[in-house]
């Protein structure tokens, strides 16, 4: 009987650190996401002020514009639903059509040299790379809470205690940002 009791308490502390330790990573990785979510905020929020300072000088460009702005709107819509597969998709296009209008900026050299344009250029530029930084954050913690998960025997409880998975943060099959960067050194 003392046997049966010691086994029934060591299996509920188990239990309970598991438990907790699932808590902390499911913690962790919600924050992670935050973390993306204030960058794609700060790169939402820049988007109309880029747009705006390139219009007049991209009068031809009008298609790639309006692109940007539909992609932002798609963006930032997907956001509030909290689908992590519809942002990715989203967030996707919307890298996918800066993409094309920081390259066609470089066609202007008005643009180039206008000095508001160049700020906004190096901020978002700048908030890429933190958007970067923060989806490998988040990558790192969603792995460690799904390995916790996924290990015997932890995998029992895990989906029995309410546990799923973390979606990752991957580059669509038909991302321009999979293709290998074409480098022309001829001048």
């Amino acid at each position: 009987m003392i046997i049966l009791t010691v086994v029934v308490v060591v299996l509920g502390l188990w239990v309970v650190v598991v438990f907790n330790g699932l808590v902390k990573l499911r913690n962790q990785v919600a924050n992670a996401f935050r973390q993306i979510d204030v960058q794609l905020k700060r790169r939402h929020d820049l988007i109309p002020n880029l747009v705006n300072s390139v219009k007049g000088e991209m009068k031809f460009e009008s298609s790639t514009l309006e692109k940007v702005i539909q992609a932002r709107s798609a963006a930032v819509n997907a956001g509030q639903t909290g689908n992590m597969n519809e942002i990715l998709a989203k967030e996707g296009a919307l890298t996918q059509a800066l993409g094309k209008l920081m390259m066609l900026t470089e066609n202007y050299p008005n643009l180039k040299a206008n000095e508001s344009v160049r700020v906004l250029m190096e901020e978002l530029t700048h908030t890429e790379n933190q958007i970067g930084f923060s989806r490998q954050f988040y990558n790192d913690v969603a792995t460690a809470f799904n390995i916790k998960q996924q290990v015997a025997p932890n995998n029992i409880f895990a989906s029995m205690m309410g546990f799923s998975p973390a979606a990752l943060w991957e580059l669509p099959a038909d991302s321009p940002e999979r293709e290998n960067p074409k480098v022309d050194l001829a001048v």
